[in-house]
């Protein structure tokens, strides 16, 4: 693979032609697990804590999107995969200290789970639904007792998928933008915030929306000091991991980061949640849309730019 190096000033960079190409499949797989681990993780929480009839969009209904946005994620990963017909090898071992063990193994945790909770709810979204076999409806009614147990198993896996889609990056040394432990927390933060924004397109109540704006007031706040700490910590470390922060300071990543992820993508929509809990009359669709489309583009960008990032040798 024949590489270019760069030397502008103190930085160098490394460009490698092929990276000219962006692969969409593994940001976008990342996009969809954490919305899909945010919804998840809010619809067991309230339902542990008997928040049931005060949170029935979050509880009821927006989970019935988790089991596609799971399989379309997979998809996208599968279509990202050199060896598709070898991908089964992932579930004939555990390999604790291997990032695509911990989440292949997740995966199969978590979409049955989806796939059951959004079954128990699907009555209640489309009253003239009826299973098409008798034996579904056995064992909808065994899964309804077991509810609270279900609860469990999904607000603990949709963490470790939340934290896991950057993990999977923070593990590769190689790329020192993304070799930082801050960017777990940072995923699932902003895994949270895409989910808390599809609870606010989907409540029924304005109790139910507001109480998701304010959830997301806060979480956008812990992503803004999250992704601060980040660059404090890159400047204060070693020259490449200053040459990472550098693309996001004064680099090619500055503009597209600065104004669509953080401007747009959080303190926009804060600024106009924080209007509309105020009784301002802001179209709530607004600021959730921000959110979810900011979530999505931080994604892309990152890993676009964790590609650009790299130790010279």
């Amino acid at each position: 693979m024949r590489e270019e190096l760069i030397t502008s000033g103190r930085m160098n960079v490394a460009i490698d032609p092929q990276l000219h190409i962006w692969a969409w499949e593994i940001p976008f797989y990342l996009f969809l697990g954490g919305l899909a681990a945010g919804i998840l993780f809010f619809a067991a929480l309230y339902t542990l804590i008997g928040k049931e009839k005060e949170f029935p969009s979050a509880i009821e209904k927006t989970p019935l999107i988790v089991p596609f946005l799971l399989i379309i994620g997979l998809g996208a990963l599968f279509l990202d995969l050199n060896h598709k017909l070898y991908f089964w090898r992932l579930y004939t071992s555990i390999n604790l200290q291997s990032p695509m063990s911990w989440g292949a193994w997740v995966l199969m945790v978590v979409t049955p789970v989806s796939i059951i909770w959004a079954a128990l709810h699907v009555k209640k979204t489309f009253v003239n639904w009826k299973w098409p076999f008798a034996w579904l409806d056995v064992l909808e009614v065994f899964f309804s007792r077991y509810k609270r147990i279900l609860a469990w198993i999904m607000i603990i896996y949709s963490l470790i998928l939340g934290i896991y889609t950057g993990i999977l990056f923070s593990a590769f040394n190689a790329r020192p933008l993304w070799n930082t432990s801050i960017l777990g927390p940072l995923f699932l933060t902003s895994g949270l915030s895409t989910g808390a924004a599809i609870n606010i397109l989907m409540a029924r109540t304005q109790h139910e929306r507001h109480s998701f704006s304010r959830i997301d007031l806060m979480l956008i706040g812990i992503e803004l000091f999250l992704i601060v700490h980040i660059f404090m910590g890159f400047l204060a470390s070693t020259q490449v991991q200053i040459d990472a922060a550098k693309l996001f300071l004064g680099g090619p990543y500055t503009a597209p980061f600065w104004i669509l992820v953080v401007f747009f993508g959080m303190v926009l929509p804060g600024i106009l949640e924080f209007l509309e809990l105020k009784n301002f009359k802001i179209p709530i669709f607004i600021p959730a849309v921000l959110v979810i489309v900011g979530g999505l583009l931080f994604r892309f960008i990152w890993t676009f730019a964790g590609q650009s990032s790299r130790w010279l040798y």
